[in-house]
């Protein structure tokens, strides 16, 4: 079977597409696949270097959508790049397509939307739909880490702030960062975030480090007690280590998502990220709740790993197996 992976990132987008399709490129190569990847890295090479150690060839994107051709399925996770369909089927592979709820839809063979809650789907002529959190995608050092997670909570928590691999987003960090402060709570928090946010004053059971998105961030992961996180693919990760979490609405696409985590218990809700500082005794108030509380803790923890396992890239080959 040849599989070719077509993703972007950028610091406007993210690095989300990318650690999707590198979760799909482990799982794809364990089985002996011919696996490819086509589509920019920038902002996210911590991740893409995953298929330099896959030995998974990085296709240039100009030739793209010809580059169908000689492979046996085309995986896309895009939402900038329209109708497909066509062009891959005439170039002989079947067209498997990565949407979220109406971000990157488009006609597929195969059409795969991982979200809590799908909402209805207009008819488009689109062949097999895998829908719901079981195709949810992660990465094999995430499954490793579930294992491995030993999270024990001492007097002063252990807090990760990861809103992604954007770079605009430094400003909204710094609010989060002084929200925790505020709570007056002892804490140990690392904020993993692009460019500089502004760091409050801190009291001296308090303490911030900061730096970029790296390769470690599960090793931080897996004994983190507390994490405040957009609700994106790092948001999906978090659950399936069983994390608890306080989530923020980074950008329209995360919206179904946000709302369909706290509808389910998964989280608590910080509300949209652009209006933080407006709601800032509210955002504190919730921070201080979920360090201060460890029924909360323990509460938001199984219902989330519960609901997330990771396994989908698995559950989606097995289904283009079969076609």
């Amino acid at each position: 079977m040849k599989l070719l992976l077509r993703a972007d990132a950028s610091p406007v987008i993210g690095a989300g597409h990318i650690s999707r399709v590198v979760a799909y490129a482990e799982r794809a190569v364990a089985r002996g696949w011919d696996v490819s990847f086509a589509g920019a890295t920038d902002n996210a090479e911590w991740l893409a270097s995953r298929f330099d150690e896959l030995s998974v060839p990085r296709l240039p994107v100009s030739d793209w959508p010809s580059l169908a051709a000689g492979f046996d399925t085309v995986l896309v996770d895009h939402y900038g790049l329209g109708d497909l369909r066509g062009e891959v089927n005439a170039a002989g592979a079947l067209l498997v397509s990565l949407e979220d709820d109406t971000f990157g839809r488009r006609p597929a063979d195969v059409v795969v939307d991982a979200g809590f809650t799908p909402s209805s789907r207009p008819a488009d002529g689109s062949g097999v739909l895998l829908r719901g959190v079981a195709y949810t995608a992660l990465r094999s050092g995430v499954l490793a880490a579930r294992a491995r997670r030993s999270a024990v909570a001492s007097a002063s928590l252990r807090v990760t702030v990861v809103l992604g691999g954007g770079a605009e987003w430094s400003g909204t960090v710094g609010v989060l960062l002084r929200a925790l402060a505020a709570t007056g709570l002892p804490f140990s928090a690392d904020a993993l975030v692009r460019g500089e946010p502004a760091l409050p004053v801190l009291s001296d059971d308090q303490s911030i480090r900061v730096a970029a998105p790296h390769p470690g961030l599960l090793d931080l992961l897996a004994t983190t007690d507390v994490a405040v996180s957009a609700t994106g693919v790092t948001f999906l990760e978090l659950c399936c280590l069983g994390i608890p979490t306080a989530a923020v609405q980074l950008v329209d696409n995360q919206g179904p998502g946000y709302r369909a985590a706290l509808d389910l218990g998964l989280a608590v809700g910080l509300g949209d990220a652009g209006s933080l500082a407006d709601r800032l005794p509210a955002v504190v108030s919730a921070l201080g709740e979920l360090l201060s509380d460890p029924g909360l803790r323990s509460s938001l923890s199984t219902a989330a790993a519960s609901t997330v396992d990771g396994l989908g890239a698995d559950r989606v080959l097995d289904v283009i197996a079969s076609l």
